[in-house]
Protein backbone atom coordinates (compact mmCIF):
# COMPACT_ATOMS: atom_id res chain seq x y z
CA UNK A 1 0.00 0.00 0.00
CA UNK A 2 1.64 3.55 -0.71
CA UNK A 3 1.75 6.28 1.44
CA UNK A 4 -1.14 8.39 -0.65
CA UNK A 5 -3.02 5.39 -0.63
CA UNK A 6 -3.01 5.14 3.68
CA UNK A 7 -3.49 9.06 4.06
CA UNK A 8 -6.61 9.02 1.61
CA UNK A 9 -9.97 8.98 3.20
CA UNK A 10 -12.59 5.96 2.71
CA UNK A 11 -14.71 6.21 -0.62
CA UNK A 12 -18.08 6.24 1.77
CA UNK A 13 -16.38 9.63 3.00
CA UNK A 14 -15.26 10.82 -0.12
CA UNK A 15 -18.80 10.61 -1.72
CA UNK A 16 -20.03 12.22 1.65
CA UNK A 17 -17.67 15.38 1.24
CA UNK A 18 -18.43 15.47 -2.72
CA UNK A 19 -22.45 15.20 -2.05
CA UNK A 20 -24.81 18.16 -2.72
CA UNK A 21 -28.53 17.79 -2.21
CA UNK A 22 -30.71 17.37 -5.53
CA UNK A 23 -34.15 17.67 -4.57
CA UNK A 24 -35.73 20.54 -6.41
CA UNK A 25 -34.32 22.88 -9.03
CA UNK A 26 -32.55 25.40 -7.35
CA UNK A 27 -30.19 22.62 -6.27
CA UNK A 28 -29.04 22.83 -9.94
CA UNK A 29 -27.19 25.82 -9.16
CA UNK A 30 -23.73 24.79 -8.35
CA UNK A 31 -23.92 22.13 -11.67
CA UNK A 32 -25.34 25.26 -14.07
CA UNK A 33 -22.56 27.03 -12.51
CA UNK A 34 -20.28 24.45 -14.09
CA UNK A 35 -22.19 24.08 -17.51
CA UNK A 36 -22.88 27.37 -18.86
CA UNK A 37 -19.14 28.45 -20.02
CA UNK A 38 -19.27 25.04 -21.77
CA UNK A 39 -20.15 24.38 -25.52
CA UNK A 40 -21.01 21.38 -25.66
CA UNK A 41 -23.02 19.69 -22.65
CA UNK A 42 -24.17 16.27 -22.47
CA UNK A 43 -26.57 14.84 -19.97
CA UNK A 44 -26.41 11.18 -19.94
CA UNK A 45 -29.38 8.74 -18.35
CA UNK A 46 -28.73 4.72 -16.98
CA UNK A 47 -31.71 3.44 -18.51
CA UNK A 48 -33.87 4.91 -21.80
CA UNK A 49 -37.27 3.99 -19.31
CA UNK A 50 -36.62 5.74 -15.88
CA UNK A 51 -38.81 9.51 -15.81
CA UNK A 52 -36.45 10.94 -13.48
CA UNK A 53 -33.68 11.38 -15.90
CA UNK A 54 -36.08 13.13 -18.41
CA UNK A 55 -37.25 15.18 -16.20
CA UNK A 56 -33.78 16.29 -14.32
CA UNK A 57 -32.58 16.72 -18.23
CA UNK A 58 -35.05 18.45 -19.14
CA UNK A 59 -34.65 21.05 -16.01
CA UNK A 60 -31.35 21.06 -16.64
CA UNK A 61 -31.50 21.85 -20.18
CA UNK A 62 -34.28 24.90 -19.72
CA UNK A 63 -32.36 26.42 -17.76
CA UNK A 64 -29.46 26.35 -20.26
CA UNK A 65 -31.58 27.38 -22.80
CA UNK A 66 -33.15 30.52 -20.50
CA UNK A 67 -30.73 31.92 -18.98
CA UNK A 68 -27.40 31.26 -20.57
CA UNK A 69 -29.12 31.12 -25.04
CA UNK A 70 -28.07 27.32 -25.73
CA UNK A 71 -29.32 27.04 -29.20
CA UNK A 72 -30.68 23.21 -28.83
CA UNK A 73 -31.12 19.86 -28.10
CA UNK A 74 -29.85 17.04 -29.86
CA UNK A 75 -31.07 13.44 -28.82
CA UNK A 76 -31.03 9.85 -29.18
CA UNK A 77 -33.10 9.55 -32.15
CA UNK A 78 -34.05 9.48 -35.31
CA UNK A 79 -33.48 12.64 -37.57
CA UNK A 80 -36.98 12.55 -39.22
CA UNK A 81 -38.92 12.05 -36.24
CA UNK A 82 -36.88 14.72 -33.88
CA UNK A 83 -37.00 17.20 -36.84
CA UNK A 84 -40.86 17.26 -37.05
CA UNK A 85 -40.71 17.74 -33.71
CA UNK A 86 -38.22 20.68 -33.86
CA UNK A 87 -40.86 22.46 -36.83
CA UNK A 88 -43.52 22.13 -33.50
CA UNK A 89 -41.32 24.21 -31.54
CA UNK A 90 -40.68 26.48 -33.70
CA UNK A 91 -43.99 27.10 -34.80
CA UNK A 92 -43.43 26.47 -38.15
CA UNK A 93 -46.50 25.89 -41.13
CA UNK A 94 -48.30 22.97 -40.78
CA UNK A 95 -46.24 21.50 -37.78
CA UNK A 96 -49.05 19.97 -35.50
CA UNK A 97 -51.52 21.50 -33.12
CA UNK A 98 -49.74 19.99 -29.87
CA UNK A 99 -46.60 17.97 -29.04
CA UNK A 100 -48.69 15.39 -27.73
CA UNK A 101 -49.58 13.98 -31.43
CA UNK A 102 -46.24 15.02 -33.08
CA UNK A 103 -44.35 12.56 -30.52
CA UNK A 104 -47.10 9.56 -30.93
CA UNK A 105 -45.62 9.56 -34.54
CA UNK A 106 -42.41 7.95 -33.01
CA UNK A 107 -43.69 4.92 -34.20
CA UNK A 108 -40.10 2.76 -34.31
CA UNK A 109 -39.52 0.30 -31.46
CA UNK A 110 -38.56 1.58 -28.85
CA UNK A 111 -41.81 4.15 -29.18
CA UNK A 112 -41.04 4.77 -25.45
CA UNK A 113 -37.66 6.57 -25.93
CA UNK A 114 -39.34 9.55 -26.95
CA UNK A 115 -43.18 8.97 -26.97
CA UNK A 116 -43.73 9.49 -23.31
CA UNK A 117 -45.41 12.25 -21.56
CA UNK A 118 -42.55 13.58 -19.61
CA UNK A 119 -41.73 14.68 -23.44
CA UNK A 120 -44.56 16.22 -24.51
CA UNK A 121 -43.96 18.48 -21.11
CA UNK A 122 -40.50 19.38 -22.10
CA UNK A 123 -42.22 19.83 -25.95
CA UNK A 124 -44.78 21.76 -24.87
CA UNK A 125 -42.57 24.52 -22.98
CA UNK A 126 -39.89 24.60 -25.49
CA UNK A 127 -42.45 25.92 -28.13
CA UNK A 128 -43.92 28.69 -25.37
CA UNK A 129 -40.32 29.61 -24.84
CA UNK A 130 -39.65 30.09 -28.48
CA UNK A 131 -42.62 32.14 -29.07
CA UNK A 132 -41.58 36.09 -30.05
CA UNK A 133 -37.37 34.93 -30.27
CA UNK A 134 -35.95 35.32 -34.23
CA UNK A 135 -34.29 32.17 -33.62
CA UNK A 136 -35.73 29.29 -31.55
CA UNK A 137 -34.05 26.88 -29.35
CA UNK A 138 -34.35 23.64 -31.44
CA UNK A 139 -34.79 19.80 -31.50
CA UNK A 140 -32.43 17.32 -33.04
CA UNK A 141 -31.75 13.76 -33.69
CA UNK A 142 -28.34 12.58 -33.81
CA UNK A 143 -29.06 8.89 -34.70
CA UNK A 144 -28.42 6.82 -37.59
CA UNK A 145 -31.17 4.21 -38.20
CA UNK A 146 -33.61 5.75 -40.33
CA UNK A 147 -32.50 4.69 -43.65
CA UNK A 148 -36.41 4.31 -45.27
CA UNK A 149 -37.30 7.58 -43.03
CA UNK A 150 -34.90 9.60 -44.45
CA UNK A 151 -35.58 8.62 -47.84
CA UNK A 152 -39.13 8.89 -47.68
CA UNK A 153 -38.71 12.75 -46.41
CA UNK A 154 -35.88 13.38 -48.90
CA UNK A 155 -38.32 12.18 -51.97
CA UNK A 156 -40.82 13.86 -50.33
CA UNK A 157 -38.78 17.19 -50.42
CA UNK A 158 -37.48 16.98 -53.94
CA UNK A 159 -40.76 16.22 -55.56
CA UNK A 160 -42.25 19.59 -53.83
CA UNK A 161 -39.33 21.69 -54.00
CA UNK A 162 -36.28 20.33 -56.68
CA UNK A 163 -38.00 18.15 -58.97
CA UNK A 164 -34.34 18.05 -60.98
CA UNK A 165 -33.05 15.85 -58.35
CA UNK A 166 -36.18 13.41 -58.13
CA UNK A 167 -35.03 11.21 -60.84
CA UNK A 168 -31.80 10.84 -58.60
CA UNK A 169 -33.98 10.35 -55.61
CA UNK A 170 -36.00 7.55 -57.10
CA UNK A 171 -32.92 5.35 -58.46
CA UNK A 172 -31.79 5.01 -54.65
CA UNK A 173 -35.59 4.17 -53.90
CA UNK A 174 -35.19 1.67 -56.95
CA UNK A 175 -32.05 0.17 -55.22
CA UNK A 176 -33.67 -0.27 -51.63
CA UNK A 177 -37.08 -1.53 -53.39
CA UNK A 178 -36.25 -5.27 -53.05
CA UNK A 179 -35.35 -5.78 -49.65
CA UNK A 180 -38.98 -4.15 -48.55
CA UNK A 181 -37.55 -1.90 -46.07
CA UNK A 182 -35.62 -4.73 -44.11
CA UNK A 183 -32.65 -3.50 -43.42
CA UNK A 184 -31.04 -6.95 -41.91
CA UNK A 185 -32.26 -8.37 -45.23
CA UNK A 186 -30.41 -5.86 -47.34
CA UNK A 187 -27.17 -6.27 -45.03
CA UNK A 188 -26.69 -9.61 -45.55
CA UNK A 189 -27.19 -9.65 -49.48
CA UNK A 190 -24.67 -7.56 -49.96
CA UNK A 191 -22.42 -9.36 -47.99
CA UNK A 192 -23.25 -12.71 -49.85
CA UNK A 193 -23.34 -10.54 -53.53
CA UNK A 194 -21.16 -7.78 -52.71
CA UNK A 195 -23.68 -5.30 -54.40
CA UNK A 196 -25.00 -2.59 -52.65
CA UNK A 197 -26.83 0.71 -53.20
CA UNK A 198 -23.20 2.73 -51.94
CA UNK A 199 -22.64 4.72 -54.81
CA UNK A 200 -26.18 6.08 -55.12
CA UNK A 201 -26.66 7.21 -51.93
CA UNK A 202 -23.52 9.36 -51.65
CA UNK A 203 -24.50 10.36 -55.40
CA UNK A 204 -27.39 11.82 -53.77
CA UNK A 205 -25.90 13.64 -51.12
CA UNK A 206 -23.43 15.30 -53.20
CA UNK A 207 -26.23 17.15 -55.18
CA UNK A 208 -28.12 18.09 -52.41
CA UNK A 209 -25.25 19.08 -50.88
CA UNK A 210 -24.82 21.67 -53.92
CA UNK A 211 -28.22 22.68 -55.24
CA UNK A 212 -29.48 24.05 -52.29
CA UNK A 213 -33.07 24.28 -52.84
CA UNK A 214 -35.31 27.22 -51.83
CA UNK A 215 -38.40 26.04 -49.31
CA UNK A 216 -40.88 28.24 -48.59
CA UNK A 217 -42.44 26.81 -45.47
CA UNK A 218 -39.12 25.62 -43.73
CA UNK A 219 -36.52 27.73 -42.99
CA UNK A 220 -34.58 24.65 -42.00
CA UNK A 221 -35.88 22.51 -44.98
CA UNK A 222 -32.27 22.67 -47.06
CA UNK A 223 -30.33 21.24 -44.15
CA UNK A 224 -32.87 18.66 -42.92
CA UNK A 225 -32.99 17.50 -46.82
CA UNK A 226 -29.37 17.53 -46.68
CA UNK A 227 -28.96 16.05 -43.10
CA UNK A 228 -31.49 13.16 -44.43
CA UNK A 229 -29.36 12.47 -46.86
CA UNK A 230 -25.95 12.04 -44.61
CA UNK A 231 -28.13 9.77 -42.79
CA UNK A 232 -28.43 7.27 -45.97
CA UNK A 233 -25.01 7.37 -46.31
CA UNK A 234 -24.39 6.33 -42.63
CA UNK A 235 -27.12 3.67 -42.44
CA UNK A 236 -26.71 2.61 -45.45
CA UNK A 237 -22.73 1.31 -43.94
CA UNK A 238 -23.84 0.92 -40.71
CA UNK A 239 -26.40 -2.09 -41.48
CA UNK A 240 -23.84 -3.63 -43.37
CA UNK A 241 -20.97 -3.24 -40.96
CA UNK A 242 -23.37 -4.79 -38.33
CA UNK A 243 -23.77 -8.06 -39.89
CA UNK A 244 -20.08 -8.40 -39.59
CA UNK A 245 -19.53 -8.12 -36.09
CA UNK A 246 -17.88 -6.09 -33.28
CA UNK A 247 -16.71 -2.97 -32.21
CA UNK A 248 -17.54 -1.36 -36.13
CA UNK A 249 -21.01 -0.81 -36.22
CA UNK A 250 -20.77 0.70 -32.98
CA UNK A 251 -17.81 3.02 -33.46
CA UNK A 252 -19.70 4.02 -36.70
CA UNK A 253 -22.45 4.85 -34.91
CA UNK A 254 -21.18 7.40 -32.58
CA UNK A 255 -18.97 8.67 -35.10
CA UNK A 256 -22.45 9.56 -37.14
CA UNK A 257 -23.59 11.03 -33.87
CA UNK A 258 -20.34 13.29 -33.64
CA UNK A 259 -20.40 14.41 -37.06
CA UNK A 260 -24.23 15.48 -36.97
CA UNK A 261 -23.43 17.25 -33.67
CA UNK A 262 -20.79 19.41 -35.35
CA UNK A 263 -22.72 20.27 -38.46
CA UNK A 264 -25.41 21.42 -35.90
CA UNK A 265 -22.90 23.78 -34.39
CA UNK A 266 -21.90 24.95 -37.55
CA UNK A 267 -25.84 25.34 -38.77
CA UNK A 268 -26.26 27.80 -35.69
CA UNK A 269 -23.64 29.75 -35.89
CA UNK A 270 -19.49 30.43 -34.65
CA UNK A 271 -20.98 30.94 -30.85
CA UNK A 272 -22.99 27.81 -30.54
CA UNK A 273 -24.19 25.56 -28.15
CA UNK A 274 -25.84 22.61 -27.89
CA UNK A 275 -27.06 20.32 -25.79
CA UNK A 276 -27.19 16.59 -25.94
CA UNK A 277 -29.03 13.58 -24.48
CA UNK A 278 -28.07 9.86 -24.78
CA UNK A 279 -27.89 6.94 -22.96
CA UNK A 280 -24.56 6.99 -20.68
CA UNK A 281 -22.96 4.22 -22.56
CA UNK A 282 -22.43 7.13 -25.36
CA UNK A 283 -22.06 10.52 -23.92
CA UNK A 284 -19.71 8.86 -20.42
CA UNK A 285 -16.58 8.87 -22.02
CA UNK A 286 -15.75 5.84 -23.04
CA UNK A 287 -11.52 5.52 -22.55
CA UNK A 288 -13.03 5.37 -18.63
CA UNK A 289 -14.76 2.12 -19.16
CA UNK A 290 -14.18 -1.08 -20.31
CA UNK A 291 -14.98 0.26 -24.01
CA UNK A 292 -11.58 1.08 -24.75
CA UNK A 293 -10.05 -2.17 -24.35
CA UNK A 294 -12.94 -3.85 -27.27
CA UNK A 295 -11.86 -0.89 -29.39
CA UNK A 296 -14.69 0.68 -29.07
CA UNK A 297 -15.38 5.17 -28.86
CA UNK A 298 -18.54 7.24 -27.85
CA UNK A 299 -19.51 10.66 -28.52
CA UNK A 300 -18.64 11.72 -25.43
CA UNK A 301 -14.99 10.68 -25.93
CA UNK A 302 -14.99 12.33 -29.41
CA UNK A 303 -16.41 15.54 -28.52
CA UNK A 304 -13.59 16.04 -25.71
CA UNK A 305 -11.16 15.07 -28.02
CA UNK A 306 -12.03 17.22 -30.65
CA UNK A 307 -13.67 20.43 -29.09
CA UNK A 308 -11.22 20.34 -25.72
CA UNK A 309 -12.64 18.82 -22.60
CA UNK A 310 -13.06 22.93 -20.98
CA UNK A 311 -15.78 23.40 -24.04
CA UNK A 312 -17.36 19.90 -23.55
CA UNK A 313 -19.43 19.09 -19.92
CA UNK A 314 -20.23 15.10 -19.77
CA UNK A 315 -23.11 14.51 -17.07
CA UNK A 316 -23.95 10.72 -16.11
CA UNK A 317 -27.24 9.99 -14.09
CA UNK A 318 -27.86 6.34 -11.89
CA UNK A 319 -29.97 5.76 -9.22
CA UNK A 320 -30.17 2.79 -7.06
CA UNK A 321 -33.45 1.12 -6.90
CA UNK A 322 -36.85 1.61 -9.16
CA UNK A 323 -39.25 0.97 -11.96
CA UNK A 324 -38.16 0.86 -15.68
CA UNK A 325 -39.78 0.70 -18.62
CA UNK A 326 -37.93 -1.71 -21.28
CA UNK A 327 -38.99 -4.90 -23.48
CA UNK A 328 -37.69 -8.63 -22.68
CA UNK A 329 -36.62 -9.10 -26.00
CA UNK A 330 -35.62 -6.67 -28.93
CA UNK A 331 -38.81 -5.80 -30.76
CA UNK A 332 -41.05 -7.08 -28.06
CA UNK A 333 -44.05 -5.38 -25.71
CA UNK A 334 -42.88 -2.44 -23.59
CA UNK A 335 -43.44 -3.56 -19.93
CA UNK A 336 -43.13 -1.87 -16.16
CA UNK A 337 -39.92 -3.51 -14.48
CA UNK A 338 -38.66 -3.35 -10.75
CA UNK A 339 -35.28 -2.31 -10.62
CA UNK A 340 -33.22 -3.89 -8.03
CA UNK A 341 -31.25 -2.68 -5.77
CA UNK A 342 -27.98 -1.72 -7.43
CA UNK A 343 -24.89 -4.50 -6.48
CA UNK A 344 -22.83 -3.60 -3.41
CA UNK A 345 -20.08 -3.51 -5.43
CA UNK A 346 -21.24 -1.04 -7.95
CA UNK A 347 -20.81 2.79 -7.73
CA UNK A 348 -24.96 2.79 -7.34
CA UNK A 349 -24.63 0.54 -4.39
CA UNK A 350 -21.54 2.68 -2.80
CA UNK A 351 -23.26 6.14 -2.89
CA UNK A 352 -26.60 3.57 -1.40
CA UNK A 353 -24.53 2.78 1.49
CA UNK A 354 -22.76 5.91 1.89
CA UNK A 355 -25.50 8.06 2.13
CA UNK A 356 -29.00 6.58 1.26
CA UNK A 357 -30.26 9.61 -0.52
CA UNK A 358 -30.36 11.56 -4.08
CA UNK A 359 -26.92 13.38 -4.62
CA UNK A 360 -25.73 15.77 -7.12
CA UNK A 361 -21.51 15.00 -7.12
CA UNK A 362 -19.12 17.51 -9.30
CA UNK A 363 -16.44 15.21 -10.31
CA UNK A 364 -14.64 17.69 -11.91
CA UNK A 365 -13.21 18.74 -7.76
CA UNK A 366 -11.67 15.44 -7.05
CA UNK A 367 -9.02 15.85 -9.43
CA UNK A 368 -6.80 12.86 -10.02
CA UNK A 369 -7.31 11.89 -6.41
CA UNK A 370 -8.89 9.15 -4.11
CA UNK A 371 -11.23 6.05 -4.84
CA UNK A 372 -13.65 7.80 -7.86
CA UNK A 373 -11.00 7.19 -10.71
CA UNK A 374 -10.74 3.59 -9.33
CA UNK A 375 -13.06 1.25 -11.68
CA UNK A 376 -16.41 -0.03 -10.13
CA UNK A 377 -19.24 -1.09 -11.88
CA UNK A 378 -22.00 1.39 -12.87
CA UNK A 379 -25.31 -0.14 -13.99
CA UNK A 380 -26.14 0.57 -17.51
CA UNK A 381 -29.90 -0.81 -18.75
CA UNK A 382 -30.66 -0.70 -22.31
CA UNK A 383 -34.17 -1.01 -24.24
CA UNK A 384 -34.23 -4.98 -23.70
CA UNK A 385 -33.61 -5.49 -19.93
CA UNK A 386 -33.96 -8.63 -17.86
CA UNK A 387 -34.33 -7.98 -13.83
CA UNK A 388 -33.37 -11.54 -13.88
CA UNK A 389 -30.14 -11.19 -15.40
CA UNK A 390 -29.46 -7.98 -13.62
CA UNK A 391 -25.81 -8.87 -12.64
CA UNK A 392 -24.52 -8.42 -16.46
CA UNK A 393 -25.76 -4.91 -16.51
CA UNK A 394 -22.69 -3.20 -15.10
CA UNK A 395 -19.93 -1.12 -17.05
CA UNK A 396 -16.59 -1.06 -14.86
CA UNK A 397 -16.30 2.68 -15.04
CA UNK A 398 -13.77 5.33 -13.19
CA UNK A 399 -16.39 7.55 -12.25
CA UNK A 400 -14.54 11.03 -11.95
CA UNK A 401 -12.98 10.53 -15.44
CA UNK A 402 -16.23 9.16 -17.13
CA UNK A 403 -18.19 12.32 -16.17
CA UNK A 404 -17.60 15.60 -15.38
CA UNK A 405 -20.74 15.42 -12.73
CA UNK A 406 -23.37 12.92 -11.99
CA UNK A 407 -26.84 12.77 -10.72
CA UNK A 408 -27.51 9.89 -8.48
CA UNK A 409 -31.37 9.31 -7.08
CA UNK A 410 -32.17 6.38 -4.69
CA UNK A 411 -35.33 5.02 -5.96
CA UNK A 412 -37.01 5.99 -9.74
CA UNK A 413 -40.20 5.98 -11.49
CA UNK A 414 -40.95 3.95 -14.74
CA UNK A 415 -41.06 6.45 -17.81
CA UNK A 416 -44.75 7.52 -19.08
CA UNK A 417 -45.11 6.34 -22.39
CA UNK A 418 -47.90 7.61 -24.77
CA UNK A 419 -48.15 4.43 -26.66
CA UNK A 420 -49.94 2.32 -24.71
CA UNK A 421 -53.07 -0.73 -24.82
CA UNK A 422 -56.05 0.79 -23.36
CA UNK A 423 -57.35 4.00 -23.59
CA UNK A 424 -57.95 4.45 -20.10
CA UNK A 425 -54.22 4.80 -19.75
CA UNK A 426 -54.23 7.16 -22.39
CA UNK A 427 -54.58 10.37 -20.82
CA UNK A 428 -51.89 12.27 -19.30
CA UNK A 429 -50.87 10.69 -15.81
CA UNK A 430 -51.80 12.53 -12.29
CA UNK A 431 -48.69 14.77 -12.12
CA UNK A 432 -47.90 15.84 -15.64
CA UNK A 433 -46.62 17.99 -16.22
CA UNK A 434 -43.37 17.57 -14.09
CA UNK A 435 -41.49 20.35 -13.18
CA UNK A 436 -43.48 22.74 -15.86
Amino acid sequence: MTASSKDRAPLPDQLRDLQRPLRERADLDPLIEKLAPARIVMLGEASHGTSEFYVWRAAISRRLIEEYGFDFVAVEGDWPDCYRVNRYVKSYPQAGEHAESVLRAFDRWPTWMWANWEMVAFAEWLRRHNIGRERGAGFYGLDVYSLWESLDAIIGHVRRDDPQSLALAERVFNCFQPYGRDEQRYARHTTATHQDCADEVVRLLLRLAHRRPRFDTDPEGDFDTEQNAHVMVNAERYYRTMVLGGPGSWNLRDTHMMETLNRLMQHHGPDSKGIVWAHNTHIGDARATDMRHEGMHNIGQLAREEWGSRRVRLVGFGCYRGKVIAGRAWGSEQRKMPLPGAAAHSWEGAIHQALGDDGLFLLDETGERGDLVQPRGHRAVGVVYNPEYERFNYVPTELARRYDAFLYMEETRALHPLHVETSAEAAPPDTFPWGF
